[in-house]
């Protein structure tokens, strides 16, 4: 690999710096799932114009005289990013096409990108699976960036499959709900009232869960050392956006509310199922939040415009106790979801995130990088699940007039049993679950999940219909 010659460029990120060591070493992969045979695909010319007019695409990562990590510049070959595995071979059926892409997700999943050359591959998958006649799988290094700069690149590269002129739409990031001026001043009184002890227990709190308090083991944490490095396996569920959006209104919370409490009651049930005791230990979800103040998506060449720039890492992290199932009676599971939001509005109104931040800036600072990679691990390691979620288009994205049918996101590198990723797209809210292979029984943790859908859904629909109900007798009255 030759390097450009010229002076290094920016310094990477602080969370980009600490994501790239022994303890810690974090990756994005994106599932694009085609509707049609990918065989005809220009994938070289495809990926020369998305990825190499981006600098930390085109740039590795080294180290200058004072030992901070700076983005390199250097020559890119696209052949040695591409890689095509073959599946096939004699007495191979076509119905085994799914065990060979499992196992083959799971090999890459566990494997580090070299770091000579531009931390990012392209996985082309040509064989059909139950979900898609042709695959693509990017697999990025977290130092590139986060998911929100990541769905840039999809936005600047990727068209609407029903009329190619037109951009992709995406729901905001931010809520649209307006609330009454009294119910707003009422709302804002009660945050200033509650904020300072909120804010002193809710970042006191995350610090105990960072540094002392541990999660207990349960049937969805080993709890064994250097989990990251054991076999993965992935599993998707998807679920309506309709029937998700029944839910927010009749019980009055956000769609992420929503979704929290059906994985929470799903991964409840599992839990009591696989030992009857776990129904009443600790677990703790750590969820991942976009920092940047921004409502939309934007372009990659936008992001690099701004002058603050909005690509990079810029995420932080808080706490939610999973709700107990001998807290919460199982006949009442709409508990979940109230319970979740609760936990996640006053997570998110205590500004303790933002303190967290600061607090990793201030560490990486006055430590460095290699103190901070091993809070974080340490952080991660002691929670049970971490959940990240991300908005994908609203309409059927296309690639070089090949429509995409599913997308969908996971991370490795993770030092959990469980790791939960997010995202909606066409109508669906897919939800992705990466699991350590061989301690967490895959196949009955979704039927879980999809049975705590079916049953949130409908006692939604039942609360509401009460609700209406009485509303008439008393206007009949």
């Amino acid at each position: 690999m030759e390097y450009f010659e010229e002076e290094l460029n920016e310094a990477v990120s602080p969370n980009g710096q600490c994501f790239d060591h022994t303890c810690l070493s974090l990756y994005i992969l994106a599932f694009l799932e085609f509707q049609v045979p990918i065989h005809d695909l220009p994938i070289l010319s495809l990926l020369h114009d998305a990825f190499l007019s981006i600098p930390h695409f085109t740039s590795i990562m080294v180290d200058d005289e004072r030992g901070v990590k700076r983005w390199k510049q250097v020559e890119v070959k696209l052949e040695e990013h591409i890689i095509e595995p073959k599946f096939i071979g004699a007495g191979i059926s076509d119905d085994s096409y799914d065990n060979h892409f499992a196992e083959y997700i799971s090999k890459i999943l566990m494997e580090n990108i070299s770091p000579t050359k531009p931390l990012w591959q392209v996985h082309v998958i040509k064989y059909p699976t139950r979900n898609a006649a042709g695959t693509l799988v990017f697999k990025f290094h977290h130092a590139i960036g986060d998911g929100y700069s990541l769905m840039g690149v999809i936005l600047s590269s990727l068209q609407r499959a029903d009329d190619t002129s037109l951009p992709l739409s995406f729901p905001s990031l931010k809520s649209s709900s307006k609330p009454k001026n009294i119910s707003r001043f009422m709302k804002r009184m009660s945050r200033l009232l509650s904020t300072p002890f909120s804010f002193v227990s809710e970042f006191g709190w995350s610090l105990l869960k960072s540094t002392l308090v541990e999660d207990d083991e349960t049937p969805i944490r080993s709890g064994v050392e250097a989990v990251e490095f054991r076999p993965v396996k992935l599993s998707n569920v998807a679920f309506s956006m309709d029937h998700i959006k029944e839910i927010k209104s009749n019980l009055g919370v956000t769609i992420n509310d929503a979704i929290s409490g059906i994985i929470f009651y799903g991964i409840r049930l599992y839990m009591q199922n696989m030992d009857y005791r776990s129904r009443a230990l600790n677990s703790t979800a750590l969820v991942i939040a976009n920092t940047r103040k921004v409502k939309d998506y934007k372009r990659v060449q936008d992001m690099f415009k701004t002058g603050k720039g909005d690509w990079g890492n810029q995420i932080t992290y808080y706490h939610v106790s999973v709700p107990k199932l001998q807290d919460i009676p199982i006949s009442n599971p709409l508990q979940f979801v109230r319970k979740a939001h609760i936990s996640i509005n006053r997570k998110k109104s205590s500004y303790a995130p933002r303190l967290i931040t600061k607090l990793l800036r201030m560490k990486n600072k006055l430590e460095g990088p290699e103190a901070l990679a091993k809070y974080i691990h340490g952080t991660m390691r002691k929670s049970s699940l971490l959940i990240s979620n991300v908005a994908g288009p609203i309409e059927q994205m296309a690639w070089a007039n090949h429509p995409i049918e599913g997308f969908f996101f996971t991370l490795a590198g993770i030092p959990q049993s469980m790791v939960i990723t997010i995202i909606s797209y066409m109508g669906m809210l897919r939800v992705t679950i990466a699991t350590e292979e061989g301690f967490i029984d895959e196949q009955k943790l979704m039927q879980y999940l999809n049975n705590a859908f079916e049953i949130i859904h409908h006692e939604s629909i039942a609360k509401e219909n009460i609700s209406k109900w009485n509303k008439f007798c008393k206007c009949n009255l």
